[in-house]
């Protein structure tokens, strides 16, 4: 027998029969195992969140807090999630994070070698949190562009705007969507649409406990055939955002991203979490906005001209620098601007000024603001469900698509930071020194 020991956490009914074998076992040293048993998820997250070291989870699938953010959250801490799975539920726990999955009736020495092969040891060196590898991405993924702004500003009817322009071009026809991750969900009621259901939190449900395909995914998004895009309706109440857990967001959002080639998200500018204010409530209050713009290939930042107008963009462009975007994936755009070519200019130079005074560095890389001019009629457009104008759809779509070709699409392997083997001599010599060792 192994003299190393392992701290294990167990979730399980207390009437289980393996977790009374497990318990057993422990008492009777009969595997050199410490077992903390919880009865219920809300005990078992305490005890994570405790900052004692445990080498591993063991969790009954057939209950229902067992999900994505659980799992994950284990392996953060540095503990293997071993999964004991009865094929009620059909779950595939691997895609989910589970290290191993266990059969019902497994015996001490299968649990023994699953401890050995994928757990850290209480004796051994301490294991540094998100040490496992996740399990590897799909070959291929689409391209994200957030649009956020300060409310009022204009940025659902822009995100209205640029999805409209990308689904018409043949290169994304069919393959588009727009994604409404804004706790006051307005597109909606900018769709005239008359079903709320399905929707995103129907969406981020899927992918609490599964991977769904891509046509199930597809599923949850209602077709705009006039406009040429797929909408994804958002919550129907701010008060929903508590059901929305963080992994299964990052899930959902990873889910539209295997099953469109370009999605369009519109998302709130509040972007807090706990590192800055102190309050997990905070964060995962923010988590569509700070998982979406975390993932975005290109944030664009709307706002208005005017004064005071001005200054919530700078310090808009300054909280999504600090959240770690750079400034080559900003893009901003003002709306209801002027159409006097000198006006316009004085923004921009407004906009570098005031940015230059908080980072210089980004004030030089970010590019120049795309000016959207004044539109009559829009709310009877949005009314009618009916096509916005080409005149404010064509050049905001054409200076987006040009930064996003910048960055052409690649599979998702092939950007991945995974350490990989070298065999010895692949990479070849330095031409000044010979053959290498």
């Amino acid at each position: 027998m192994s003299a190393a020991r392992y701290r294990v956490l167990g979730l399980a009914h207390p009437r289980s029969t393996w977790f009374r074998d497990l318990s057993r076992w422990s008492t009777n040293a009969a595997l050199p195992v410490e077992f903390v048993k919880c009865v219920a998820v809300e005990e078992l997250r305490a005890r994570l969140e405790s900052g004692q070291t445990f080498s591993a989870l063991i969790v009954d699938g057939g209950l229902a807090g067992v999900d994505r953010d659980l799992l994950d959250r284990a392996r953060e801490v540095g503990a293997a999630v071993l999964v004991v799975d009865d094929d009620r539920r059909r779950v595939d726990w691997a895609a989910l994070g589970a290290d191993v999955v266990l059969p019902e009736g497994f015996d001490r020495a299968t649990l023994l070698s699953a401890l050995v092969a994928r757990a850290p040891s209480i004796e051994g060196p301490e294991v540094e949190p998100g040490h496992r590898v996740a399990p590897p991405p799909a070959a291929w993924r689409g391209r994200l562009v957030a649009v956020t702004g300060p409310g009022g500003a204009g940025s659902s009817t822009i995100a209205m705007a640029l999805a409209q322009g990308l689904g018409a071009s043949s290169r994304h026809r069919g393959m588009v969507a727009l994604a409404d991750l804004a706790l006051h969900a307005d597109l909606a009621l900018l769709h005239d649409a008359g079903d709320v259901v399905p929707g995103l939190q129907e969406l981020v449900e899927a992918h609490r406990t599964a991977t769904p395909t891509v046509d199930a995914v597809r599923a949850h998004a209602f077709a705009d055939d006039e406009r040429g895009y797929d909408l994804v309706l958002g919550l129907r109440r701010h008060r929903d955002w508590p059901v929305l857990r963080p992994r299964a967001v990052q899930a959902a959002i990873d889910g539209l991203l295997r099953s469109y080639r370009l999605v369009v998200a519109d998302v709130d500018a509040d972007l807090e979490g706990d590192d800055e204010v102190g309050s997990v409530d905070v964060e995962e209050r923010n988590v569509l906005a700070r998982s979406a713009t975390a993932r975005a290939d290109l944030v664009v930042v709307v706002s208005q001209p005017g004064l005071a107008a001005v200054r919530r963009l700078v310090l808009t462009l300054d909280d999504l620098h600090r959240f770690g975007v750079g400034p080559e994936r900003l893009l901003p755009v003002v709306t209801r601007a002027p159409r006097r070519g000198r006006q316009r200019a004085e923004i921009a130079e407004a906009v570098a000024e005031l940015l230059g005074g908080v980072d210089p560095d980004v004030a030089t890389a970010l590019p120049s603001p795309v000016f959207v001019g004044e539109r009559r009629g829009l709310d009877e457009l949005h009314r009618g469900a009916r096509p916005l104008p080409h005149g404010m759809v064509g050049p905001l779509t054409e200076v987006v698509e040009g930064l996003l070709d910048r960055a052409p699409l690649v599979p998702a392997a092939a950007t991945s930071t995974e350490a990989v083997p070298v065999a010895p001599g692949s990479l070849g010599s330095w031409a000044i020194d010979g053959p290498a060792d």
